[in-house]
């Protein structure tokens, strides 16, 4: 079994892969505390919940944007498995072309995004990841990435509402069904949530001006359920975009 590792700055996704079929998910808290022998056991509890021993795992990668959490995790799977797993980084194999100012800038996350929309999907393809941020990515026909946009996710525009006024509370991020909230909870829900969908459908309509087709969109990141019902284009909800990327990149760096 493959152990795909997704670290971002809010969760951490853990997922094993038999051949192409996902055996298990896991969402934890990212912990920037946690030292190596804390990640392997939360990861040996996670083995065992799904039924699997550390034993069964062959081999690993991670995507990680949080740096004070990578090098514990990696030590960690080590220790509980011992596999030393890949990390996603400027030298390892993607099959990407990336054509933004500077490659080795791009997250991780986005790299493992686009190349599973680059292998599983028609080109051109946007690409949208709702987490802690918001981030959209175009790949044009031929399969390049062009770059995208980053705004302010769900909670974080929750939490600058809450924290840049004096009246507005900090509310949580259930569903919304009304487009005029006549509360402040789901006034604030409505803004953001369904504000959101509002501007990935605005967004997507720029993108493909720019790839100058009508593009494929496929949907990933833990608030994506929230938003993707309330667009009006068309979008494909891939919750295990990135964990596929991943695979799809150990698969390209394993030794022929």
């Amino acid at each position: 079994m493959i152990l795909t590792v997704d670290v971002g700055n809010t969760n951490i996704v853990f997922g094993g892969f038999e051949g192409e079929e996902l055996k298990f998910f896991s969402r934890i808290d990212t912990n920037v505390s946690y030292m190596k022998d804390q990640y392997a056991i939360v990861l040996k509890d996670i083995l065992a919940l799904y039924g699997f021993s550390p034993e069964q795992i062959s081999g690993g990668i991670i995507s990680s944007v949080v740096p004070p959490v990578t090098a514990q995790l990696e030590q960690g799977i080590e220790v509980l498995c011992g596999v030393k797993p890949l990390v996603v980084c400027p030298g390892l194999k993607t099959g990407l072309n990336i054509k933004i100012d500077d490659p080795s800038m791009l997250g991780s996350d986005l790299v493992c995004a686009a190349v599973a929309a680059k292998n599983k999907y028609s080109t051109p393809c946007v690409f949208v990841d709702i987490g802690t941020c918001l981030k959209i990515g175009a790949i044009d026909k031929q399969g390049a990435m062009l770059g995208g946009i980053i705004a302010p996710g769900i909670t974080m525009s929750f939490k600058a509402l809450a924290s840049g006024t004096a009246a507005l509370p900090l509310v949580d991020s259930h569903p919304v069904d009304v487009v005029i909230g006549k509360n402040s909870p789901d006034s604030m829900r409505a803004g953001v949530i369904t504000g959101m969908a509002c501007m990935i459908d605005g967004m997507i309509e720029r993108f493909e001006e720019v790839l100058g087709e009508k593009a494929f969109v496929v949907a990933t990141g833990g608030t994506s359920p929230y938003v993707i019902p309330l667009c009006r284009r068309e979008i494909l909800l891939a919750p295990d975009l990135v964990l596929e990327g991943l695979l799809i990149i150990y698969n390209k760096n394993q030794k022929k």
